[in-house]
């Protein structure tokens, strides 16, 4: 299944973090791609992908301006538009049809302010809990739910970093042999 997420009203200098982290579980949880939009942010997307570099990809990170242009582009090449906002319909009634429809899925997360426009365009508004909560565990759950677990067996491409599980401690492995074999910490 193709996911994307689309990130609306990135502010450079206050959502760094956050953004970043939108990135990131994107990137763990099994999405191709995050469109940024907002401010446009190239250390923060330089960073996103040295991590992809580092651990593996496919993944990558963009930046448009204009992101109903976004979500009408992604409709109109048959995607559907899955927005994530505690005002939406449970996520556990949707998430059976969502399983069953092959049409690749935008996911939208919204930023400081949703425009109104954004409910009325997606074809899905969804709510994994109708309390306030981060845009960055709605998409981690959201993505856990909709890949129904299928996150844990993903594989990156030509990761020169992997984490071996341990019960204690830490190792990572890089491309050529141990980087980091640490005891119990």
């Amino acid at each position: 299944m193709d996911i994307r997420v689309l990130r609306l009203g990135h502010r450079r200098s206050r959502d760094a973090r956050i953004t970043t982290h939108v990135c990131l579980t994107a990137r763990a949880f099994g999405a191709s791609e995050v469109i940024l939009s907002g401010e446009e942010d190239p250390k923060l997307m330089e960073g996103v992908d040295d991590v992809v570099k580092r651990w593996g990809g496919p993944f990558r990170v963009g930046y448009r301006r204009n992101w109903q242009g976004v979500i009408e582009s992604w409709k109109q090449m048959g995607g559907e538009v899955v927005h994530l906002t505690m005002y939406g319909l449970p996520a556990r009634d949707v998430i059976p049809d969502l399983r069953e429809s092959p049409a690749g899925k935008l996911v939208v997360v919204g930023g400081a302010r949703v425009p109104g426009k954004v409910y009325r365009l997606a074809d899905y508004n969804v709510g994994v809990t109708n309390q306030p909560h981060s845009e960055v565990s709605s998409l981690a759950v959201f993505l856990h739910m909709l890949l129904d677990g299928g996150e844990f067996d993903l594989k990156f491409e030509n990761p020169m970093i992997e984490v071996v599980p341990q019960a204690h401690g830490k190792k990572l492995i890089e491309r050529g042999g141990d980087i980091n074999a640490q005891g119990d910490r």
